[in-house]
């Protein structure tokens, strides 16, 4: 039950942030803005782990260079989402982003990278992806 509602608050979060950007960047400017979120999530994931104090420093050096570009994807991520709201809305834009993410999550699955466990996927979830595409071209219309 935690997972989940941690799940709906980052989803519902994403959302606000992807508004929040796509007005912000009419004011400043699309990297700007991608900058100015980049900066203010540093800033409060850095106050977070100093006051939870929950992680080891140590554990950065065993981190493999491949994983550090991540933070790089936010600031793609910040661009493509404020523009793509700019070009067809907040709506369309959450949801092919969701659909962006279980096609890419499902071959991660399939695939094992990044070292996940490989998982069988089932028609059912074939299925429900499939429904989330059609959801999506309805919403065009």
């Amino acid at each position: 039950m935690k997972g989940i509602l941690f799940a709906l608050l980052g989803g519902a979060l994403i959302t606000l942030q992807g508004v929040a950007n796509s007005r912000i960047s009419q004011d400043i400017g699309t990297w700007q803005a991608a900058a100015l979120t980049q900066f203010t999530g540093f800033v409060t994931a850095l106050l977070i782990l100093l006051v939870i104090r929950d992680g080891k420093w140590q554990g950065f050096g065993r981190v493999k260079p491949l994983y550090w570009i991540g933070g790089a994807f936010a600031a793609v991520i910040i661009y493509g989402n404020v523009t793509a709201i700019h070009h067809m809305g907040v709506t369309f834009t959450i949801a092919a982003v969701l659909i962006a993410q279980l096609c890419l999550t499902y071959w991660i699955d399939v695939s094992g990278w990044f070292g996940v466990t490989k998982q069988t996927i089932r028609m059912p979830q074939l299925v429900g992806i499939g429904m989330m595409i059609a959801g999506v071209v309805i919403l065009t219309f």
